[in-house]
Order: C-alpha cells, then sequence, then structure tokens
C-alpha cells in the first residue's frame, strides 16, 4: 500500500484487480476545499490511458512489478523467449504481449521485461535500435528534394518510411515507440 503523496511516474497500482502505470500525477491544493491528486493511468496490458482523481493521502494499492534486463533469444511458435542476463533463466513471453517491439527486436538484443508474479506484463526496447535495410526501391534520379519518403523493409521484416536517398543495406536509426526514421548510421 501507498499513500497518494507517494505516486511517482512509472508506479504501477493495482486497482480493483487490474494494473495501471501512472503516467503523469499532479497535486492540486483548490483555495477551498481538500487537496486531491490527479492522474493519468494506463492500462499495463491492453495499453487504455485514463484519467483518475484521488482524494489526498487516500491509500492505493501498488503492485510488486519486476523490470529485469533480459536478451531477446529467439521465436518459439508464437512465443518469444528471453533470458534472464543475471540467472540465465528463460521466459517464454506470449506474442501478444511482446506487440509493436517485435518489428524491432533481433536475436540477442537487449529488452526490459516487466513480469507481474511470473506473467509476463511488457516489454520495453531502448527508445532507438539500429537496424539494417533489407530492400527499399531504388531513389529516382531527381528525386532529391527534401521531405520525399519512400517504404523500406528492415532486416525484421518491418516496414518504415525513409528518404528517397536512403538505400539497400544503409544501417538506419529507428526509433521502437513510434517507427520513424531517426537518421543513418555510420
Amino acid at each position: 500500500m501507498a499513500s497518494t503523496n507517494d505516486l511517482k511516474n512509472g508506479l504501477v497500482l493495482n486497482l480493483d484487480g487490474q494494473l495501471w502505470a501512472v503516467v503523469e500525477f499532479q497535486h492540486v491544493k483548490p483555495g477551498k476545499g481538500p487537496a486531491f491528486v490527479r492522474t493519468k493511468l494506463k492500462h499495463v496490458l491492453n495499453g487504455k490511458v485514463v484519467d483518475k482523481t484521488f482524494n489526498a493521502g487516500t491509500k492505493v494499492e501498488t503492485a510488486n512489478v519486476d523490470k529485469r534486463d533480459m536478451q531477446y533469444l529467439y521465436k518459439d511458435g508464437e512465443d518469444f523467449v528471453f533470458m534472464d542476463n543475471d540467472t540465465y533463466d528463460q521466459l517464454h513471453v506470449p506474442a501478444a504481449t511482446v506487440g509493436d517491439a517485435a518489428n524491432f527486436m533481433l536475436e540477442s538484443d537487449q529488452a526490459v521485461v516487466a513480469t507481474h508474479d511470473g506473467t509476463p506484463l511488457y516489454v520495453e526496447l531502448p527508445t532507438s535500435v539500429e537496424l539494417l535495410i533489407s530492400y527499399t526501391e531504388p531513389g529516382l534520379q531527381g528525386d532529391r528534394s527534401t521531405g520525399g519518403t519512400k517504404p523500406a523493409t528492415l532486416e525484421t521484416g518491418a516496414e518504415i518510411q525513409v528518404p528517397l536517398f536512403v538505400v539497400t543495406g544503409t544501417k538506419v536509426k529507428v526509433d521502437t515507440r513510434s517507427g520513424d526514421y531517426l537518421g543513418r548510421v555510420n
């Protein structure tokens, strides 16, 4: 249990048997009436975001979420297999839990896997990763104007939009949150 005064970003709360992560919070002390805490909560499993207000000093139940650095080993059927870097234990994470992170993971990549009572909740990748472009159409001569993009397939199989000058075999930096092209890597 924690008080609403102890809330901080990233804290996971157990409300009505469901896990919610605190995205942002604000202590409000109006001129009239009691103080309260306005929060924005994100459902850990489905990503739904809601606004919730708590009276100041109210007790809320926190969930014990274990975040560990793990290495992605391989895909086993529908599951992704991760290995704990400290204990070398292997953890099977369902594809639904991995979600869009699968588009930017290569074997032996590092990720943070959050678990609650042994159940994987989500997989968190670094904010950007470096991947090779396995295929993209060649840019046409004269198509060098700024702002033009074309589709490109990454070595993971995901498709992103890249500038016209990027060619097959180029190593690029990709934002794992949005899938945006961030630049070439030398």
